[in-house]
């Protein structure tokens, strides 16, 4: 049945990560609908944030809402003949903490097969494939390689939310063949394995972790345990892809996120702002935001280039360093968390005068994300407060009182003085 929503039209999608999602991703998108994955965790108070800026046609929070969502759209034939006609809207929130979709708009047909060429060149995408889901489909990595390996006549399994021993049990009777994962997956894995034993991983012929720093330890037990060339990391963004690089470069250029992806050149100016130049089936807007679109882009010699801010270093090679990532980006495990965003939450609260929020390292998640108060509000009342307008990733674990924040002379909070004042 052809659907009534207008091609162009967005539809959001606050359901849990399943096969009935992805499949009503790919039906809106052959039908040039954009979907819009977000995290069903999100508070009222996130969801009228976000929602509020993207006017979508149809908000969906329920699987039998999406299963009639889906009966409405789904086009002819098997998945793996639904061309996409856009990318998926990812909603980004940016150093400004006002959440703006990202979109692609509606791709004419060539562009549209090159997206998919570009993804099944890269990772092999093949009909023999069997993707195993780790993190929420929401997230634009996750979806991206379990759609590649849909249009290729693949398989996806989704076990559910992440848990060391379903996944194990996965691996063992699922025999996947490529897994996409952030660096916390991976450390929590190799824990369980070590009291239960490894499983068979022979079926894997891809490996690919992004999303955070990968400690040096994980890396190279990821080296050791996996099959031989299997494993990768790249660097990406909601907004696009940068690099992606084999472990085994890796281990000759410890640090590197790899070359340029095949189709892209990267340029570093001099201040160590990274661009990069991309074809034009990967060009994006900020939705609403054209200030912050042509903020984004410029045109070079070599064509359209973007950057989200990161800031790093090519060697003679080409192969990137990263210096820092976005201004304020806090990245626990694997989630971009922005600090404006949750500050916008917290002041909110009537005994909470000014607040600050900030990343100390942690052990298990790369990252943790504290806060800095001024003002009465306890402890207790800030988690209450929390719970009720922020998802579960940007909730601080630590709260700091102080007196005052310490700022620069024009003003901006220094985030850099607020870490040593952390409590465990």
């Amino acid at each position: 049945m052809p659907t009534p929503l207008p091609e162009g039209s967005r539809v959001a999608l606050l359901v849990s990560g399943s096969l009935l999602l992805l499949e009503a991703v790919m039906a809106l998108l052959a039908r040039g609908v954009l979907p819009v994955p977000l995290d069903p965790r999100l508070t009222a108070y996130e969801r009228e944030r976000i929602l509020s800026g993207l006017d979508p046609a149809l908000v969906v929070t329920d699987e039998e809402a999406l299963a009639a969502l889906l009966d409405d759209v789904r086009p002819e034939g098997p998945l793996s003949g639904w061309m996409p006609r856009a990318r998926p809207m990812h909603v980004t929130s940016g150093t400004t903490g006002t959440p703006k979709g990202v979109s692609s708009g509606l791709l004419s047909p060539a562009d549209a097969a090159a997206l998919v060429a570009e993804e099944r060149d890269l990772w092999g995408f093949a009909a023999t494939d069997v993707n195993l889901v780790l993190s929420p489909l929401y997230h634009s990595a996750p979806l991206r390689f379990a759609m590649g390996t849909v249009l290729a006549g693949g398989r996806v399994v989704v076990p559910g939310p992440f848990d060391v021993e379903r996944t194990t049990r996965a691996i063992e009777t699922e025999r996947p063949t490529t897994m996409f994962c952030v660096p916390t997956h991976l450390q929590r894995l190799f824990a369980h394995w070590d009291e239960v034993g490894t499983p068979d991983l022979s079926s894997f012929r891809v490996v690919a972790h992004a999303g955070a720093p990968c400690p040096l330890s994980t890396k190279r037990r990821l080296l050791e345990t996996f099959p031989p060339r299997s494993t990768w990391e790249f660097y990406g963004s909601t907004e696009g892809q940068f690099t992606a690089c084999r472990s085994e470069e890796w281990l000759e250029r410890p640090g590197t996120v790899g070359r340029a992806r095949p189709g892209r050149r990267l340029h570093v100016d001099d201040d160590g702002t990274i661009w990069c130049t991309v074809p034009e089936h990967a060009r994006f807007e900020y939705h609403g935001a054209p200030d912050k679109t042509a903020a984004a882009w410029r045109e070079t010699p070599d064509g359209p280039a973007f950057t989200v801010g990161d800031v790093g270093r090519l060697d003679d090679d080409g192969y990137l360093y990263l210096d820092g990532r976005r201004t304020d980006l806090i990245i626990t495990g694997g989630v971009n968390v922005y600090p404006l965003e949750v500050e916008h939450a917290l002041r909110e609260h009537p005994a909470v005068d000014d607040v600050a929020v900030f990343a100390v390292p942690d052990p298990d998640w790369g990252q943790r994300v504290c806060a800095a108060v001024v003002g009465a509000a306890t402890e207790e009342q800030l988690d209450d407060w929390a719970r009720q307008h922020l998802a579960p990733p940007k909730r601080p674990k630590t709260w700091t009182h102080v007196p005052d924040l310490p700022r620069t002379a024009t003003g901006k909070v220094r985030r850099d003085q607020l870490a040593p004042h952390r409590q465990g």
